[in-house]
Protein backbone atom coordinates (compact mmCIF):
# COMPACT_ATOMS: atom_id res chain seq x y z
CA UNK A 1 0.00 0.00 0.00
CA UNK A 2 3.01 2.45 1.12
CA UNK A 3 4.37 1.46 -2.17
CA UNK A 4 1.20 2.35 -4.69
CA UNK A 5 0.42 5.82 -2.62
CA UNK A 6 4.71 6.81 -3.08
CA UNK A 7 4.35 5.83 -6.69
CA UNK A 8 1.01 7.90 -6.85
CA UNK A 9 3.08 10.91 -4.91
CA UNK A 10 5.87 11.14 -7.11
CA UNK A 11 3.18 10.81 -10.11
CA UNK A 12 1.64 13.78 -8.99
CA UNK A 13 4.89 15.63 -8.53
CA UNK A 14 5.38 14.46 -12.32
CA UNK A 15 2.31 15.83 -13.42
CA UNK A 16 3.50 19.67 -11.67
CA UNK A 17 5.94 19.82 -13.93
CA UNK A 18 3.54 20.96 -16.54
CA UNK A 19 1.97 23.74 -14.66
CA UNK A 20 2.62 26.78 -16.39
CA UNK A 21 4.82 29.37 -14.37
CA UNK A 22 3.13 32.33 -13.16
CA UNK A 23 3.56 35.65 -16.04
CA UNK A 24 5.10 38.15 -14.18
CA UNK A 25 2.63 41.15 -15.71
CA UNK A 26 0.26 43.49 -14.01
CA UNK A 27 -3.26 44.36 -15.46
CA UNK A 28 -1.68 47.22 -17.01
CA UNK A 29 0.96 45.53 -18.81
CA UNK A 30 -1.08 43.26 -20.28
CA UNK A 31 -4.02 45.54 -21.36
CA UNK A 32 -1.23 47.56 -22.98
CA UNK A 33 -0.19 44.60 -25.30
CA UNK A 34 -3.98 43.14 -25.97
CA UNK A 35 -4.91 46.60 -27.33
CA UNK A 36 -1.66 46.96 -29.37
CA UNK A 37 -2.56 43.89 -31.26
CA UNK A 38 -6.10 45.08 -31.85
CA UNK A 39 -5.05 47.76 -33.01
CA UNK A 40 -1.41 46.66 -34.67
CA UNK A 41 -3.89 43.83 -36.53
CA UNK A 42 -6.75 46.27 -37.35
CA UNK A 43 -4.83 48.53 -38.72
CA UNK A 44 -2.40 46.36 -40.58
CA UNK A 45 -5.60 44.99 -42.79
CA UNK A 46 -7.22 47.86 -43.33
CA UNK A 47 -4.02 49.41 -44.60
CA UNK A 48 -3.03 46.33 -46.65
CA UNK A 49 -6.45 46.30 -47.93
CA UNK A 50 -6.21 49.95 -48.98
CA UNK A 51 -2.76 49.26 -51.02
CA UNK A 52 -4.24 45.63 -52.87
CA UNK A 53 -7.97 47.18 -52.95
CA UNK A 54 -11.47 45.64 -51.83
CA UNK A 55 -11.69 43.38 -54.78
CA UNK A 56 -8.15 41.67 -54.26
CA UNK A 57 -8.44 37.54 -53.92
CA UNK A 58 -4.77 37.95 -51.85
CA UNK A 59 -5.95 37.79 -47.88
CA UNK A 60 -5.61 41.17 -46.27
CA UNK A 61 -4.35 38.83 -43.16
CA UNK A 62 -2.25 35.89 -42.89
CA UNK A 63 -2.95 33.93 -40.25
CA UNK A 64 1.05 33.95 -38.67
CA UNK A 65 1.33 37.47 -38.68
CA UNK A 66 -1.64 36.79 -35.21
CA UNK A 67 1.54 34.99 -33.81
CA UNK A 68 3.99 37.85 -34.59
CA UNK A 69 1.98 40.36 -33.10
CA UNK A 70 2.09 38.38 -30.18
CA UNK A 71 5.58 38.84 -29.95
CA UNK A 72 5.88 42.78 -31.10
CA UNK A 73 3.16 43.91 -28.20
CA UNK A 74 3.13 41.40 -25.67
CA UNK A 75 7.00 40.68 -25.46
CA UNK A 76 8.74 43.64 -27.65
CA UNK A 77 11.97 43.18 -25.59
CA UNK A 78 12.69 39.58 -27.19
CA UNK A 79 15.23 39.12 -30.11
CA UNK A 80 12.43 37.04 -31.18
CA UNK A 81 10.16 40.11 -31.92
CA UNK A 82 11.97 42.71 -33.06
CA UNK A 83 12.06 44.23 -36.69
CA UNK A 84 14.79 42.42 -38.80
CA UNK A 85 13.19 39.49 -37.22
CA UNK A 86 9.59 39.75 -38.04
CA UNK A 87 10.30 41.62 -41.18
CA UNK A 88 13.23 39.07 -42.85
CA UNK A 89 12.12 35.68 -41.04
CA UNK A 90 9.08 35.94 -42.43
CA UNK A 91 9.70 36.71 -45.52
CA UNK A 92 12.45 34.48 -45.54
CA UNK A 93 10.30 32.05 -44.15
CA UNK A 94 7.85 32.43 -47.31
CA UNK A 95 10.35 32.66 -49.79
CA UNK A 96 11.89 28.77 -48.74
CA UNK A 97 8.06 27.79 -48.24
CA UNK A 98 7.55 28.69 -52.24
CA UNK A 99 10.60 27.53 -53.76
CA UNK A 100 9.82 24.16 -52.06
CA UNK A 101 6.32 23.42 -53.32
CA UNK A 102 7.52 24.67 -56.97
CA UNK A 103 10.51 21.99 -57.03
CA UNK A 104 8.54 18.97 -54.52
CA UNK A 105 4.71 20.24 -54.71
CA UNK A 106 2.15 20.79 -52.04
CA UNK A 107 2.75 17.50 -49.40
CA UNK A 108 2.85 17.20 -45.59
CA UNK A 109 7.10 16.11 -45.97
CA UNK A 110 7.17 19.16 -48.00
CA UNK A 111 5.65 21.56 -45.52
CA UNK A 112 7.53 19.69 -42.80
CA UNK A 113 11.10 20.01 -45.10
CA UNK A 114 10.17 23.66 -45.55
CA UNK A 115 9.38 24.74 -42.02
CA UNK A 116 12.60 23.05 -40.93
CA UNK A 117 15.20 24.73 -44.12
CA UNK A 118 13.15 27.95 -43.18
CA UNK A 119 13.90 27.97 -39.62
CA UNK A 120 17.70 27.06 -40.32
CA UNK A 121 17.53 29.92 -42.86
CA UNK A 122 16.18 32.60 -39.65
CA UNK A 123 19.46 30.80 -37.60
CA UNK A 124 21.96 31.39 -40.88
CA UNK A 125 20.62 35.05 -40.99
CA UNK A 126 20.15 35.72 -37.53
CA UNK A 127 16.27 36.28 -37.88
CA UNK A 128 14.83 33.71 -35.81
CA UNK A 129 10.94 34.78 -35.84
CA UNK A 130 8.77 31.62 -34.48
CA UNK A 131 5.64 32.67 -36.87
CA UNK A 132 7.87 32.08 -39.94
CA UNK A 133 7.97 28.69 -39.61
CA UNK A 134 4.18 28.84 -39.57
CA UNK A 135 4.49 31.06 -42.92
CA UNK A 136 6.41 28.45 -44.75
CA UNK A 137 3.55 25.90 -43.72
CA UNK A 138 1.58 28.23 -45.10
CA UNK A 139 3.54 28.68 -48.65
CA UNK A 140 2.88 24.86 -48.96
CA UNK A 141 -0.56 24.15 -47.74
CA UNK A 142 -2.02 27.70 -48.18
CA UNK A 143 -4.77 26.21 -50.60
CA UNK A 144 -5.23 27.58 -54.31
CA UNK A 145 -5.23 30.78 -54.23
CA UNK A 146 -1.79 30.63 -51.83
CA UNK A 147 -0.30 28.13 -54.31
CA UNK A 148 -1.49 30.34 -57.07
CA UNK A 149 0.57 33.49 -55.84
CA UNK A 150 3.89 31.90 -56.46
CA UNK A 151 7.01 33.98 -55.25
CA UNK A 152 4.60 36.56 -55.68
CA UNK A 153 3.71 35.72 -52.03
CA UNK A 154 7.02 36.77 -50.92
CA UNK A 155 5.93 40.59 -50.83
CA UNK A 156 2.03 40.62 -51.21
CA UNK A 157 0.93 39.88 -48.17
CA UNK A 158 3.78 38.70 -46.22
CA UNK A 159 5.79 41.28 -46.68
CA UNK A 160 3.34 44.18 -46.71
CA UNK A 161 1.81 42.57 -43.40
CA UNK A 162 5.44 42.05 -41.54
CA UNK A 163 6.28 45.72 -42.64
CA UNK A 164 3.46 47.44 -41.34
CA UNK A 165 3.09 45.92 -38.57
CA UNK A 166 6.61 46.55 -37.60
CA UNK A 167 6.29 49.97 -38.05
CA UNK A 168 2.67 50.51 -35.94
CA UNK A 169 4.75 48.61 -33.11
CA UNK A 170 7.81 50.76 -33.56
CA UNK A 171 4.70 53.73 -32.97
CA UNK A 172 2.65 51.76 -30.42
CA UNK A 173 5.51 50.43 -28.31
CA UNK A 174 7.35 53.89 -27.92
CA UNK A 175 4.29 55.42 -27.14
CA UNK A 176 3.34 53.48 -24.20
CA UNK A 177 6.91 53.09 -22.70
CA UNK A 178 8.42 50.19 -23.77
CA UNK A 179 11.41 50.82 -25.90
CA UNK A 180 11.56 49.48 -29.39
CA UNK A 181 13.43 48.06 -31.17
CA UNK A 182 15.01 47.32 -28.08
CA UNK A 183 18.74 48.51 -27.50
CA UNK A 184 21.77 45.85 -27.91
CA UNK A 185 24.54 45.05 -25.88
CA UNK A 186 25.53 47.86 -23.70
CA UNK A 187 28.60 49.28 -23.79
CA UNK A 188 30.62 48.75 -21.33
CA UNK A 189 34.17 50.85 -22.30
CA UNK A 190 35.49 53.17 -19.95
CA UNK A 191 34.93 56.78 -20.26
CA UNK A 192 38.01 57.62 -20.10
CA UNK A 193 39.23 56.03 -23.22
CA UNK A 194 41.18 53.32 -21.29
CA UNK A 195 41.43 49.70 -21.40
CA UNK A 196 40.14 49.38 -17.85
CA UNK A 197 36.75 48.06 -17.23
CA UNK A 198 33.72 50.25 -15.37
CA UNK A 199 33.78 50.87 -11.88
CA UNK A 200 31.14 48.76 -11.20
CA UNK A 201 32.17 45.82 -13.42
CA UNK A 202 35.54 45.06 -11.81
CA UNK A 203 33.40 43.38 -8.59
CA UNK A 204 31.10 40.46 -9.01
CA UNK A 205 29.80 39.03 -12.07
CA UNK A 206 30.89 40.27 -15.58
CA UNK A 207 30.28 40.45 -18.74
CA UNK A 208 32.48 37.52 -19.87
CA UNK A 209 31.28 35.35 -17.00
CA UNK A 210 27.92 35.84 -18.21
CA UNK A 211 29.35 35.21 -22.20
CA UNK A 212 30.62 31.87 -20.97
CA UNK A 213 27.14 31.09 -19.39
CA UNK A 214 25.18 31.50 -22.26
CA UNK A 215 27.73 29.98 -24.72
CA UNK A 216 27.71 26.53 -22.13
CA UNK A 217 23.76 26.77 -21.92
CA UNK A 218 23.69 27.02 -25.93
CA UNK A 219 19.78 27.49 -26.04
CA UNK A 220 18.09 30.34 -27.86
CA UNK A 221 16.54 33.08 -24.65
CA UNK A 222 13.39 34.18 -25.68
CA UNK A 223 15.18 37.39 -23.76
CA UNK A 224 17.87 39.92 -24.95
CA UNK A 225 21.56 39.57 -23.22
CA UNK A 226 21.38 42.95 -22.06
CA UNK A 227 18.00 42.71 -20.47
CA UNK A 228 19.23 39.36 -18.31
CA UNK A 229 22.45 41.12 -17.57
CA UNK A 230 20.20 44.32 -16.13
CA UNK A 231 18.10 41.59 -14.37
CA UNK A 232 21.30 40.26 -12.48
CA UNK A 233 22.50 43.44 -11.77
CA UNK A 234 18.65 44.48 -10.28
CA UNK A 235 18.76 41.55 -8.73
CA UNK A 236 22.54 41.91 -6.58
CA UNK A 237 21.41 45.67 -6.07
CA UNK A 238 17.52 44.16 -4.12
CA UNK A 239 20.25 42.14 -2.23
CA UNK A 240 22.24 44.54 -0.90
CA UNK A 241 19.00 46.61 0.25
CA UNK A 242 17.87 43.55 1.76
CA UNK A 243 21.27 43.28 3.40
CA UNK A 244 22.02 46.88 4.50
CA UNK A 245 18.82 48.15 4.72
CA UNK A 246 17.07 51.32 3.78
CA UNK A 247 19.95 53.63 3.52
CA UNK A 248 17.79 56.76 1.32
CA UNK A 249 19.05 59.94 -0.46
CA UNK A 250 17.86 61.87 2.19
CA UNK A 251 19.91 60.12 5.03
CA UNK A 252 23.09 60.46 3.34
CA UNK A 253 23.07 63.84 1.77
CA UNK A 254 24.03 67.52 2.81
CA UNK A 255 20.97 69.43 3.25
CA UNK A 256 22.29 72.92 3.53
CA UNK A 257 22.93 73.21 -0.13
CA UNK A 258 24.93 76.50 -1.39
CA UNK A 259 22.86 76.91 -4.72
CA UNK A 260 23.05 79.93 -7.09
CA UNK A 261 20.03 81.39 -10.14
CA UNK A 262 20.45 81.39 -13.69
CA UNK A 263 20.51 85.04 -13.93
CA UNK A 264 23.24 85.36 -11.55
CA UNK A 265 26.81 86.83 -12.69
CA UNK A 266 29.78 84.17 -13.74
CA UNK A 267 32.01 86.21 -10.79
CA UNK A 268 28.89 85.44 -8.16
CA UNK A 269 28.78 82.02 -8.72
CA UNK A 270 33.28 81.41 -9.10
CA UNK A 271 33.12 83.08 -5.83
CA UNK A 272 30.50 81.18 -4.24
CA UNK A 273 32.52 77.90 -5.84
CA UNK A 274 35.91 79.07 -3.90
CA UNK A 275 34.25 80.72 -0.95
CA UNK A 276 32.71 76.78 -0.25
CA UNK A 277 35.07 74.39 -1.79
CA UNK A 278 32.82 73.03 -3.45
CA UNK A 279 32.43 71.83 -7.29
CA UNK A 280 29.33 72.28 -8.76
CA UNK A 281 26.09 74.68 -7.58
CA UNK A 282 22.36 73.80 -8.89
CA UNK A 283 20.89 76.46 -10.38
CA UNK A 284 17.49 77.09 -9.26
CA UNK A 285 14.35 78.70 -9.94
CA UNK A 286 12.38 81.08 -7.49
CA UNK A 287 10.38 77.92 -6.24
CA UNK A 288 13.50 75.80 -5.96
CA UNK A 289 13.45 73.87 -8.85
CA UNK A 290 16.80 72.74 -10.48
CA UNK A 291 16.64 74.27 -13.95
CA UNK A 292 20.44 73.70 -14.39
CA UNK A 293 23.99 72.96 -12.77
CA UNK A 294 27.61 74.85 -12.97
CA UNK A 295 30.53 73.44 -12.33
CA UNK A 296 34.05 74.18 -12.22
CA UNK A 297 34.42 71.71 -15.73
CA UNK A 298 31.97 74.28 -17.02
CA UNK A 299 33.91 77.48 -16.61
CA UNK A 300 36.96 75.74 -17.77
CA UNK A 301 35.02 75.05 -20.92
CA UNK A 302 33.89 78.55 -21.69
CA UNK A 303 37.66 80.29 -20.52
CA UNK A 304 39.09 77.80 -23.12
CA UNK A 305 41.57 76.72 -19.98
CA UNK A 306 42.16 73.36 -22.63
CA UNK A 307 44.76 75.26 -23.85
CA UNK A 308 47.36 76.15 -20.97
CA UNK A 309 48.91 79.25 -21.60
CA UNK A 310 47.85 82.50 -20.01
CA UNK A 311 45.14 80.71 -17.54
CA UNK A 312 44.63 82.96 -15.14
CA UNK A 313 44.03 86.04 -17.46
CA UNK A 314 41.36 83.56 -19.70
CA UNK A 315 39.81 83.24 -16.19
CA UNK A 316 38.94 87.09 -15.37
CA UNK A 317 37.90 87.44 -19.07
CA UNK A 318 35.36 85.31 -18.90
CA UNK A 319 34.29 86.09 -15.25
CA UNK A 320 34.41 90.11 -16.04
CA UNK A 321 31.38 91.97 -16.40
CA UNK A 322 30.84 93.50 -19.94
CA UNK A 323 30.11 97.14 -19.68
CA UNK A 324 28.07 97.04 -23.41
CA UNK A 325 25.00 96.32 -24.16
CA UNK A 326 25.72 93.18 -26.53
CA UNK A 327 28.08 90.78 -25.46
CA UNK A 328 29.93 87.73 -27.44
CA UNK A 329 30.88 86.19 -24.22
CA UNK A 330 28.68 84.49 -21.25
CA UNK A 331 28.15 86.93 -18.73
CA UNK A 332 25.52 84.83 -16.70
CA UNK A 333 25.31 81.44 -15.33
CA UNK A 334 22.51 80.03 -17.09
CA UNK A 335 24.56 81.01 -20.24
CA UNK A 336 27.18 78.14 -19.35
CA UNK A 337 25.36 75.96 -17.09
CA UNK A 338 24.53 72.49 -18.08
CA UNK A 339 20.78 71.26 -18.14
CA UNK A 340 19.19 69.68 -18.13
CA UNK A 341 20.03 67.88 -14.65
CA UNK A 342 20.25 63.97 -13.53
CA UNK A 343 18.24 64.41 -9.87
CA UNK A 344 17.64 61.75 -7.25
CA UNK A 345 14.21 61.52 -5.43
CA UNK A 346 14.78 61.83 -0.97
CA UNK A 347 13.26 58.10 -0.95
CA UNK A 348 16.01 56.69 -3.48
CA UNK A 349 17.83 54.00 -2.10
CA UNK A 350 21.64 54.52 -2.38
CA UNK A 351 22.55 51.48 -4.09
CA UNK A 352 20.31 53.20 -7.49
CA UNK A 353 23.14 55.61 -7.34
CA UNK A 354 26.13 53.79 -7.43
CA UNK A 355 25.78 53.86 -12.05
CA UNK A 356 25.15 57.25 -12.06
CA UNK A 357 28.13 58.06 -9.96
CA UNK A 358 30.58 55.31 -11.28
CA UNK A 359 29.84 55.02 -14.35
CA UNK A 360 27.79 57.84 -15.79
CA UNK A 361 30.06 60.41 -15.38
CA UNK A 362 27.85 61.98 -12.91
CA UNK A 363 30.10 63.28 -9.28
CA UNK A 364 27.21 65.69 -8.01
CA UNK A 365 23.70 64.45 -7.64
CA UNK A 366 20.94 67.13 -6.58
CA UNK A 367 17.92 65.60 -4.76
CA UNK A 368 14.15 66.55 -4.97
CA UNK A 369 11.22 66.18 -3.23
CA UNK A 370 7.67 65.06 -4.08
CA UNK A 371 7.13 68.65 -5.36
CA UNK A 372 10.70 67.98 -7.45
CA UNK A 373 12.13 71.27 -5.36
CA UNK A 374 15.67 71.09 -4.48
CA UNK A 375 16.28 69.99 -0.45
CA UNK A 376 19.74 68.32 -0.77
CA UNK A 377 23.01 67.48 -2.45
CA UNK A 378 24.64 63.97 -2.86
CA UNK A 379 28.66 63.69 -4.08
CA UNK A 380 30.95 60.55 -4.32
CA UNK A 381 32.15 61.40 -1.33
CA UNK A 382 28.85 60.98 0.37
CA UNK A 383 28.04 57.60 -1.23
CA UNK A 384 31.46 56.59 -0.28
CA UNK A 385 31.38 57.08 3.20
CA UNK A 386 27.92 55.30 2.92
CA UNK A 387 28.42 52.19 1.64
CA UNK A 388 31.88 52.24 4.26
CA UNK A 389 29.19 52.55 6.90
CA UNK A 390 26.96 50.16 5.72
CA UNK A 391 29.40 47.51 5.48
CA UNK A 392 30.88 48.32 9.20
CA UNK A 393 27.25 47.51 10.58
CA UNK A 394 26.96 44.37 8.78
CA UNK A 395 30.64 43.36 10.15
CA UNK A 396 29.71 44.54 13.70
CA UNK A 397 26.11 42.29 13.08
Amino acid sequence: MRKKWSSLESLLVWCKTFSPAQIGTDNRERLRACAGMLAGLLLTGLATRAMLGSDAAIPMLLAPIGASAVLLFGVPASPLAQPWSIVAGNMLSALVGVMCVHILGASLACAALATALAVAAMFLLRCLHPPGGAVALTAVLGGPVILGLGYQFVLIPVGINSVLLALFALAYNNATGRRYPHAAQPDHASKHGTGDARPIDRLGFQTRDLDEVLQKYNQVLDVSRDDLESLFLQTEMHAYRRRFGEITCADIMSKDVITTEYGASLEEAWTLLRQHRIKALPVIDKARRVVGIVTQVDFMKNANLDVHENVEEKLRQLLRRTRLMHSSKPEVVGQIMSHPVRTARHDMHIVELVPLLSDQGLHHIPVINEERRLIGMLTQSDLVAALYRGKLADTEI
